[in-house]
């Protein structure tokens, strides 16, 4: 398990190889984060941020969306997967907001997640993003990249891996090592290809060592 020196230490060099990670979800307001978060969900961010420019100059607000019907809402959406599901959260997310929030996007996390189609991850998303408030959010690449370099354990839940990297980053850095984790897997440390061998990280990455060795048995890392 990497220490808190360590993983700061990791959290700093991804800042130095993307030095402009930030949110890649287009949007303009703390609604349309919330809508294009929703839509992401096992989608990619390109894919999302096709559709969200056209969506949201039909839908501007919870009442466009909360005045469209289930049709229309999923015509809008049926190239992002999941879109049937995806436009009944949307629907009932937006009823929440007005009738519960003054047509508002909430700033806690703890209202956020009472909005359908918004977990802790969503939540987290629109609490940093939008509103600045020092949150990680964990999704598929943060998870993978804290298991693989050993900040997190292999066998921890989501919401392990969010407590174990708030343990050990201080709490300012907590909103921008999400975006840090996010671009060094997506980009880096890939899923089924990532780049050990030229990896600034790998004299303290355990998987990417034991990757090394399996393709060179006996030899010196890099």
């Amino acid at each position: 398990m990497l220490s808190k020196r360590n993983t700061v230490y990791a959290i700093e060099t991804m800042e130095e190889m993307f030095p402009e990670a930030k949110c890649e979800l287009w949007h303009r307001n703390a609604f349309e984060l919330l809508v294009a978060v929703i839509l992401s969900a096992q989608c990619t961010d390109a894919l999302v941020n096709k559709v969200t420019p056209g969506l949201f100059e039909k839908y501007k607000g919870p009442e466009d969306i909360g005045a469209s019907s289930q049709e229309k809402l999923e015509e809008a959406i049926r190239s992002i997967g999941l879109y049937r599901n995806k436009a009944k959260n949307l629907k009932k997310m937006s009823h929440s907001l007005l009738t519960q929030h003054n047509g508002k996007v909430p700033a806690d996390r703890d209202s956020l997640m009472e909005l359908a189609g918004v977990g802790r991850k969503t939540a987290n998303v629109v609490a940093s993003v939008a509103f600045d408030l020092p949150a990680i959010a964990v999704d598929t690449h943060v998870e993978r990249v804290s298991k693989r370099l050993g900040i997190s354990r292999w066998k921890d839940s989501v919401l392990q891996v969010e407590k174990t990297l708030m343990e050990k980053l201080p709490e300012e850095k907590w909103s921008k090592s999400h975006h840090l984790l996010i671009f060094f897997g997506r980009y880096h440390c890939k899923a089924r290809n990532p780049s050990c061998p030229d990896c600034p990280l790998l004299s303290i990455c355990r998987e990417g060592q034991k990757r090394m060795k399996a393709v060179n048995p006996g030899g010196k890392l890099p």
